[in-house]
């Protein structure tokens, strides 16, 4: 998640080393930040989702920055990106449920299953209402898929995309993947139309273009792409990029706080049981030390859990035995995302 250091060229020979001091004003390192929270961007098209990461990183001049889930370039919407110690919280909000709004371009299917790539089959059928709807169910629940062949999946140690970019031929399995809902949301013409997915970890809606248009004899392919939520953030709390840059500048100015863009890092735990703790019980578990609940205090759940102390994120824990044993402990020194934006921002 972390910015690979800039490896520095080697001087000329005979070239007269310049000191640091030397260096105009202008050009000195920005200091960077603690930054605790969550970015819910709303990606435009053409960007990629590390350079959006790399964009809201140097916004906040935050020190660490990650987020829960590829967005392709061509596709826009929701992505969450997260700061400083809420990048603990990714993998909780990468598993969970994500909504798409997709239009399938029909007669066309492309080697990257959407509109980059280059065509490898055409057809000039055109799939009616009824036939795409009678083929909906076999795309619905815990189903086979066999994932794009320009993918991030790891194959011997390299990326899919990587392969198949060197001309290489790919061949990926079947991964089983779960569609909780796949409906039909208008056919604005005959060679497109458009559906709204929720779909589990995992699942390529680019693959569910390519097999249907397959399976309808049509052939097809993604032409556009709007995720519209993951996990516990929905479009509600999307933020463009013009809108953070704006923010970012008022708040330099003194207007608003930089922390009003921020969700607070436990908006990623919404599906996770909570345990308050007392102060005492909150410092061993900063300490790493597992602490032991008994009578009315005792977890009555398993699992995972967080832990707070008068309102404030102390740990993610694990019950083990009737203690609560701290796996990751939060640090939140700096900035912190407040629970909703103020008006006006």
């Amino acid at each position: 998640m972390n910015d690979d250091a800039a490896v520095p060229a080697p001087a000329p020979a005979g070239a007269v080393p310049i000191d640091a001091s030397d260096k105009p004003r202008g050009q000195r390192k920005r200091e960077k930040h603690d930054v605790h929270g969550w970015v819910v961007l709303d990606k435009p098209v053409g960007m990629t989702s590390t350079h959006a990461v790399s964009v809201i990183k140097r916004l906040f001049q935050a020190k660490r920055a990650g987020h829960a889930g590829t967005l392709d370039p061509l596709a826009s919407g929701c992505l969450p990106v997260a700061l400083g110690e809420a990048t603990k919280t990714v993998p909780f909000v990468m598993d969970g449920q994500k909504t798409y709004l997709f239009t399938v371009r029909w007669g066309e299917e492309r080697d990257t299953d959407d509109a980059e790539g280059r065509v490898v089959a055409t057809s000039d059928e055109r799939p009616g209402v009824d036939a795409i709807q009678a083929v909906l169910p076999g795309f619905i629940g815990t189903i086979a898929q066999v994932p794009p062949r320009y993918s991030a999946i790891k194959i011997a140690g390299e990326r899919a995309y990587d392969i198949a970019r060197d001309g290489e031929e790919v061949e990926l399995e079947a991964r089983p993947v779960e569609v909780h809902s796949l409906a039909i949301v208008e056919t604005p013409d005959p060679d497109h139309t458009v559906f709204a997915a929720q779909c589990g970890k995992g699942t390529y809606v680019r693959a569910i273009a390519r097999d249907m248009g397959r399976l309808l004899g049509c052939r097809g392919h993604v032409s556009a792409l709007r995720r519209t939520a993951v996990g516990p953030f929905t479009d509600n709390d999307m933020i463009t990029l013009e809108k953070l840059e704006s923010l970012c500048h008022r708040a330099a100015a003194g207007e608003v706080s930089l922390a009003d863009a921020l969700m607070p890092i436990a908006t990623a735990l919404d599906d996770i049981p909570a345990v308050a703790v007392s102060r005492a019980d909150a410092a061993r578990l900063q300490r790493g030390q597992a602490v032991l609940m008994r009578g009315r205090d005792a977890p009555v759940f398993s699992g995972t859990l967080y832990i707070t102390a008068s309102g404030q994120l102390i740990a993610l824990a694990e019950v083990d035995g009737g203690e609560i044993v701290p796996k990751r402990v939060f640090n939140l020194a700096g900035l912190q995302g407040r629970a909703g934006r103020q008006e006006g921002i």
